[in-house]
């Protein structure tokens, strides 16, 4: 029997935790479960991220990822118990996000990326994943941006301009 799988990509920005309530709300629907896939990258590019200080070792980084993962999940249940019946399956993989994800969508119903992850200008220097995730999933793809807050409909930043100048 195959399993019924919605994938979803968690870095534990605002906007992958928007992509995780979507997923968890989708995989209910669907009768699904969610595969919550954190990426990081190998051991050769950590010197330019860590300087001179020392490195982590792999369980380290890979703990921490999974920890992040966990951590969203709880705040999304949190503020939607109603998804807290669905399965969920955290892994953290080695690999650039897009790569990572596409394979693990592979057999998927569908691959949930958020808008942007941790940073814009990341995003801007490397290309966006879920750009990358449109064009090359073999699977649909849905790019979710977080919910905007109300804005204070009272508070109004208007001009006044006189009707008449004389």
């Amino acid at each position: 029997m195959v399993s019924r799988t919605v994938v979803v990509g968690v870095d534990g920005s605002p906007e992958s935790r928007a992509a995780l309530r979507f997923a968890l709300a989708d995989a209910h629907r669907r009768g699904a479960r969610v595969k919550a896939v954190t990426a990081y990258l190998s051991p050769e590019y950590w010197a330019a991220s860590y300087g001179l200080s020392a490195l982590p070792t792999i369980e380290e980084v890979v703990d921490d990822n999974v920890i992040v993962a966990r951590e969203a999940l709880r705040t999304v249940v949190a503020g939607a118990p109603a998804l807290a019946d669905v399965p969920v399956d955290i892994v953290a993989l080695p690999g650039a996000p897009a790569k990572v994800l596409l394979e693990q969508a592979q057999n998927a119903e569908l691959l949930v990326v958020g808008h942007r992850g941790r940073g814009g200008f990341t995003s801007a220097v490397l290309g966006s994943v879920g750009m990358h995730c449109v064009l090359r999933a073999t699977v649909p793809v849905t790019v979710v941006r977080p919910q905007q807050e109300p804005t204070d409909t009272a508070r109004s930043d208007a001009v006044s301009v006189p009707a008449s100048v004389s």
